[in-house]
């Protein structure tokens, strides 16, 4: 009895770690635009690449044991671990990678206080790349791990992530991104119109190869038709040659 006791008493209790925080994703529809713009685009751009995670507004626990330390970034980019679903990142089952680069898209809401919570959060847990889009003022922050502390990155304006290799630029209309290739990040809308005329050429293309092949085919069968005239004429030819010479006449000769 004593024993049962005993080993009651060192079981510790199981540490439940939710799934959700009970917070809405964003605050309002440009927020949320934002999020999706910037979390899909990158998913796009890293398709290729199986160890490289990105997610959206996921409880990330970098602590175990305590879930009390947790932070949902708008987008999370995790190198070294693999696609997939998840409820939340607990980073001691991810080979204890953390995320390497978070966004955050602001909203009205969104108080000095917090942000300054965010940035002491990601700060201590080892982002390496921080950053903080204003759509309502169109301002685009950006902090860069130095040493053991995040720093502000003077000019955001052109600005290059060295991790993600992604583009900033700041217009007159807002925040642009763009991939290393050069192409832009884009909205689902966008991205649905360019997949629609990106169909369209292709069936375009398609009409245009199998108009050339008809072409090509009733070009080989005017050749063959021409050739068969031809022979048929040689033959007719030979015909009327022998004809003659059966009728002692010599063909030369009447040349």
């Amino acid at each position: 009895m004593v024993q049962v006791q005993e080993v009651l008493a060192e079981k510790k209790p199981e540490i439940i770690y939710p799934d959700s925080d009970g917070q809405p994703m964003a605050d309002n529809t440009k927020q949320f635009r934002w999020i999706v713009i910037v979390k899909e685009n990158l998913e796009i751009l890293f398709a290729p690449i199986d160890d490289l995670f990105v997610a959206g507004d996921l409880l990330w626990y970098p602590v175990e044991g305590d879930n009390t330390i947790r932070q949902a970034p708008d987008v999370m980019v995790v190198f070294g671990r693999p696609k997939g679903d998840r409820g939340s990142y607990r980073q001691w089952e991810e080979d204890n990678i953390a995320p390497q680069v978070v966004f955050e898209i602001l909203s009205p809401g969104n108080r000095l206080k917090e942000m300054t919570r965010k940035l002491g959060f990601y700060e201590r847990y080892g982002v390496q790349e921080y950053y903080i889009y204003d759509p309502e003022r169109m301002c685009l922050d950006g902090l860069q791990r130095s040493g053991g502390s995040l720093e502000e990155i003077r000019q955001m304006n052109g600005w290059v992530s060295p991790r993600l290799g992604i583009r900033f630029e700041l217009t007159s209309n807002g925040l642009e991104i763009y991939r290393p290739d050069g192409r832009k990040f884009l909205t689902p809308v966008e991205l649905d119109r360019l997949r629609e005329q990106e169909h369209q050429r292709a069936e375009r293309e398609h009409q245009r190869a199998e108009q050339e092949h008809q072409r090509a085919e009733q070009e080989r069968q005017r050749a063959l038709e021409a050739i068969t005239q031809l022979e048929q004429e040689q033959q007719r030819y030979q015909y009327l040659i022998a004809r003659l010479r059966q009728q002692g006449i010599d063909p030369e000769q009447l040349s």
